[in-house]
């Protein structure tokens, strides 16, 4: 059990297509936005679907797996990883706060094609 903490499963529709970054140092990272949705009854007894924003962040095998399928915005994706929170001082001396999943592995469900035609 000391291999599961920190860790979390999701499966979502990319909100933008990934950006591939190559370092100098022959480093690749992936990002991209990832929508999740939960559909559930509120108190009222109506309908909600909720969808929830995450930045998901891969590095190099990650990277390029994401690159060599060529996925874009829409593609359905399983994947796993660890949430990492960061923090930085802007320019103004403001502190800023992110929350990112570092991906280690993800699954292809369907293509953003593949969506759109299940959605036509």
């Amino acid at each position: 059990m000391a291999n599961m903490k920190n860790r979390v499963q999701l499966i979502g529709h990319l909100g933008n297509d990934p950006e591939v970054v190559k370092f100098d140092s022959g480093k690749v990272k992936v990002s991209f936005r990832l929508a999740t949705s939960e559909n559930y009854k509120n108190g009222a007894g109506e309908w909600v679907n909720e969808v929830q924003w995450h930045t998901i962040v891969g590095w190099e095998g990650m990277a390029k797996k994401v690159e060599r399928l060529q996925l874009t915005k829409g593609a359905e994706i399983a994947l796993q990883g660890k949430i990492v929170h960061r923090t930085y001082d802007d320019p103004q001396g403001n502190k800023k706060y992110f929350t990112e999943i570092n991906m280690d592995a993800f699954d292809l469900i369907k293509k953003a094609k593949e969506v759109e035609e299940q959605q036509a």
